[in-house]
């Protein structure tokens, strides 16, 4: 009796928690889809920038060189950061705008070729069939109380396959792993392939759900880290005004960056003033070079006035969890394999979803059917009776 009551517990758990979620887990992974092959789709788009061909071994122009063609292309706004993409070599981009203060979103991208500052793109962030999926994806365009409700959903998500996990083992006491009642009702086969479709990618949802919980967190935990390693390193200017001169070369910022972390590369720098700075430093971002490395950093933060490195830190581990999430959700880590084989598993998860749905459906018309059934009976009961 113990075991029934404990099955029927688990049953609710599953039920309400599927009910609640499925739907935006299935935009979820209807939109996560096309984002497995951005880059590829990106490509075929004629969105993805290439640099010139040039002799193998060329060198990088100064990256005081790339600042002033960045400024010249766009008179009168300011260069927040710059950054580099491996999916894109020999590139260099620089996101600005029209004053530091800019809300994160608003900007222009310029694309340059880092050895010889020659402007090559403009791209338009902002718009496309990629940019859609993702904010579809990422917040449903409602910004960060759309993070955290997609994050609320996954954690329902995550319940629900606990307690299918709970019931699964019950129900295949009396019966064959991956068994299908090819015999029965249609119902009952949904059933069968919900469930062993379910158990096949159990790991992979586990891993994509909780992955995916820590991304909706992106904006909490940067801002940890804001207030907490980031605030700690700049607290010796805390109360320097800002540098009202030229900066010092960029170029020497990212030089001394490079020789205090020897094993490392340049990833991102975030100028004076901008939200992963202080008033009065470059932040140089460096990043590992193996496949798991390459996702995390380490800010180096160099005197915008007199080009000195006043501070290195490793990150936090709450703020590496977030960096290594971030890949393993898209599954960017084994190439075009690892992506095949994500998409496959993203395709089995919705029908799972889907069949998910058609068994809350099914059943409940069967028990309506019933119902009317049991409802008939009586009044033919009372008919005769009467």
């Amino acid at each position: 009796m113990a075991d029934v009551k404990n099955v029927k517990r688990w049953f609710n758990v599953h039920k309400w928690t599927s009910l609640i979620c499925t739907l935006f887990l299935l935009l979820l992974c209807l939109t996560g889809l096309p984002l497995i092959f951005h880059e590829e789709i990106e490509t075929l788009e004629g969105k993805a920038q290439a640099a010139p061909p040039m002799p193998a071994g060329t060198p990088r122009t100064s990256l005081d060189n790339i600042v002033r063609a960045g400024m010249q292309q766009r008179p009168g706004e300011v260069i927040r950061y710059v950054f580099w993409d491996d999916a894109q070599p020999n590139l260099v981009m620089l996101s600005m705008a029209d004053s530091l203060n800019a809300p994160p979103e608003v900007g222009n991208i310029v694309v340059l070729d880092e050895r010889t500052a020659q402007v090559l793109q403009e791209p338009k962030i902002d718009e496309g069939f990629i940019y859609v999926m993702f904010k579809l994806h990422v917040d449903m365009f409602a910004g960060i109380p759309g993070k955290l409700f997609l994050g609320l959903m996954g954690i329902l998500f995550i319940i629900a396959m606990v307690s299918g996990i709970m019931l699964y083992g019950p129900i295949m006491r009396r019966f064959d792993f991956g068994m299908i009642r090819r015999d029965k009702s249609t119902r009952l086969k949904w059933l069968d392939m919900h469930n062993m479709l379910g158990i096949v990618v159990l790991a992979w949802t586990m891993v994509v759900g909780v992955t995916g919980v820590i991304n909706t967190l992106s904006d909490v935990v940067l801002g940890l880290w804001q207030q907490g390693q980031l605030a700690e390193m700049v607290a010796p200017y805390k109360d320097k005004p800002a540098i009202s001169g030229p900066l010092a070369s960029l170029e020497q910022a990212v030089s001394i960056s490079e020789k205090a972390a020897p094993h490392m590369e340049r990833r991102l720098v975030a100028f004076p003033g901008t939200m992963f700075s202080s008033k009065h430093h470059y932040a140089v971002f460096m990043r590992g070079t193996t496949p798991v490395t390459s996702r995390l950093v380490q800010p180096a933060l160099i005197d915008a006035e007199n080009g000195t490195l006043t501070d290195m830190r490793e990150m936090p581990w709450y703020v590496n969890t977030l960096f290594i999430s971030e890949p393993l959700h898209f599954g960017d880590y084994g190439g075009m394999p690892l992506k095949i084989i994500w998409a496959l598993f993203d395709i089995i998860t919705i029908v799972v979803l889907i069949s998910g749905l058609y068994l809350w459906i099914a059943r409940r018309k069967a028990n309506e059917a019933r119902l009317n059934r049991v409802l008939q009976s009586e009044a033919v009961l009372q008919s005769t009776t009467n």
